[in-house]
């Protein structure tokens, strides 16, 4: 990176245009630099517009010691200073300042009133644009050529020697809407480590018999707790053709994933009525039946509904004695084999090696470079952590790119 006058703002290249992009050249155009954001899509934002289509989980309200425990144990020291840098609170009062009020849902999840990403958007996209943040779209980085930034863009390459970059090009999940990892041979060839990218937050498979894959794929599994190697975690899950998915599981997704990878597969329990103890589950059952179906019955007296109740059937004729009947609601035990690939995923682990940036996120083989976003490498469920640390780790290349502007 070059040395600009003293006369002039510096130039600050941010490469990626979603949140973590996008919220970089927030902080630094506010703090009076000239930004140019490339984004190689046609428009900014795509995946973050397609997050919003299930409701815009910004961040979470919850205490910030098990906020922090959400993310995976290697990175979570580091992603404790990106939070002190811009917090929950941080990120609920900057979509407050878009004018766009936010409200906590039962499960503490915290939302846009509007409950999706596109009013959001276009309040942020006004006020980069009246910091006079510049976006060039369709402008593909490409690497590093006589020292210069070269895009390929639809004029031709285009080489820029601006005074830092922020890369901010995303993970190797949704390859559609611009997260492809394309990016890897050219950050390796810059002397950094890169973490092989494997699926988060995502669905694994199962040999459901083909009565329950015809009948029930798509339904949801409300309410249910699921748990595996002795970590449980309450929620939704879904039944899938493929096998199950859905919020609960993807909490659960690092440690499914890493079990399979070692032993092949992996054991996943659902609790199909956690509110209720075992003896008083069993109470239940003991009411007569009468002239219902065991379905019916299950369906009135324990309020399962009929995906829940094939699901129990998974594992062979459902006992009619109270005791091992309760015990069947209360332990469906379902194999994993494997493990969908990166294309389905949420959100993908691996990356740039932490290690392999300082605390202020700057590369430390190529000073100047700062990297923010999902291209590090670090791990979260779904549930408003992804973008809290997504964002926050913008902020915090952004504020390293303006101190290492100012060194001596």
């Amino acid at each position: 990176m070059t040395d600009a006058p003293s006369s002039t703002p510096p130039t600050v290249a941010v490469i990626g245009a979603g949140p973590a992009g996008l919220m970089a050249a927030e902080r630094l155009a506010s703090a009076g630099l000239r930004v140019v954001v490339h984004e190689r899509m046609p428009s900014v934002a795509r995946k973050f517009l397609m997050a919003g289509r299930g409701g815009l989980n910004l961040t979470h309200s919850e205490p910030l010691q098990p906020f922090l425990h959400r993310y995976d144990a290697p990175a979570r020291a580091r992603i404790s200073g990106w939070l002190d840098a811009f917090s929950p609170a941080d990120l609920i009062a900057w979509a407050e300042g878009l004018r766009q009020e936010t409200f906590v849902g039962s499960s503490g999840r915290v939302f846009p009133q509007a409950m999706k990403a596109s009013p959001l958007l276009r309040a942020w996209l006004a006020r980069l644009e009246g910091l006079g943040v510049e976006f060039r779209t369709r402008s593909r980085w490409t690497g590093w050529k006589d020292g210069a930034l070269s895009f390929d863009t639809p004029e031709g390459e285009r080489l820029e020697q601006p005074d830092a970059v922020v890369l901010a090009l995303g993970g190797a999940s949704w390859a559609k809407l611009g997260s492809d990892a394309a990016w890897v041979p050219g950050l390796e060839e810059a002397g950094a480590a890169v973490a092989p990218f494997r699926p988060s937050n995502v669905g694994f498979d199962v040999a459901w018999s083909p009565l329950l894959r015809d009948r029930f794929a798509g339904q949801p599994l409300k309410g249910v707790a699921v748990t595996h190697a002795g970590r449980t975690v309450r929620g939704e899950a879904m039944i899938a053709a493929y096998g199950i998915e859905g919020g609960a599981v993807y909490a659960l997704s690092a440690d499914l994933r890493d079990a399979i990878e070692r032993d092949g597969s992996a054991e996943l329990t659902l609790d199909l009525r956690p509110d209720l103890s075992r003896p008083a589950l069993t109470q239940k059952l003991l009411k007569p039946r009468g002239k219902d179906s065991l379905s019916n019955w299950l369906r009135k007296i324990v309020h399962l509904d009929p995906a829940a109740i094939a699901l129990l059937r998974e594992g062979g004729p459902l006992p009619t004695e109270p005791c091992p009947l309760a015990a069947r609601i209360k332990g469906v035990s379902l194999t994993l084999t494997g493990v969908q690939g990166l294309a389905r995923a949420i959100s993908s682990a691996g990356g740039v090696a932490l290690d392999a940036v300082d605390a202020r996120l700057m590369l430390k083989s190529r000073p100047g470079v700062f990297v923010a976003g999902e291209m590090l490498d670090w791990e979260a469920p779904t549930g408003g952590y992804l973008l809290q640390a997504s964002f926050a780790s913008g902020v915090t290349a952004a504020d390293g790119v303006i101190n290492w502007l100012r060194r001596p």
